[in-house]
């Protein structure tokens, strides 16, 4: 049966634009980079220690650029990691706020999929 998930592919339309955004924005780790079958380019990142990555894919026809969305990122201080990523640039749609389950914040990649900062009761 399925053990755990290895790879999530988030669309975006330039390949070099959101790899700085999840590495130098957001702190991710580059864990691949390279060419990928015909002329296709695989960028895959991921926070330090992370058993999944995000492959920053350009060429899936059904998953346009920014259709990604809820891809959950937890923090252990969402306070602080909102100000890091805010002066940083991120994008939010709305500050931390309490939530059933938890504190969450929603912000978005440079191609607009929807990403939500989260901490847990």
């Amino acid at each position: 049966m399925i053990e755990s998930v290895k790879v999530v592919s988030v669309p975006v339309t330039d390949q070099e634009r959101a790899k700085n955004f999840y590495v130098d924005t957001l702190g991710f780790e580059l864990r691949a980079e390279g060419g990928w079958g015909d002329g296709m380019r695989w960028v895959e990142v991921a926070p330090e220690d992370s058993s999944t990555s995000l492959t920053l894919v350009t060429w899936f026809e059904s998953m346009p650029p920014g259709s990604l969305q809820g891809l959950v990122l937890s923090t252990d201080d969402i306070h602080a990691t909102h100000e890091k990523l805010a002066a940083k640039g991120a994008r939010f749609d709305f500050p931390p706020r309490e939530m059933p389950g938890g504190t969450q914040a929603l912000f978005r990649d440079p191609d607009g999929n929807g990403l939500v900062l989260s901490q847990l009761r």
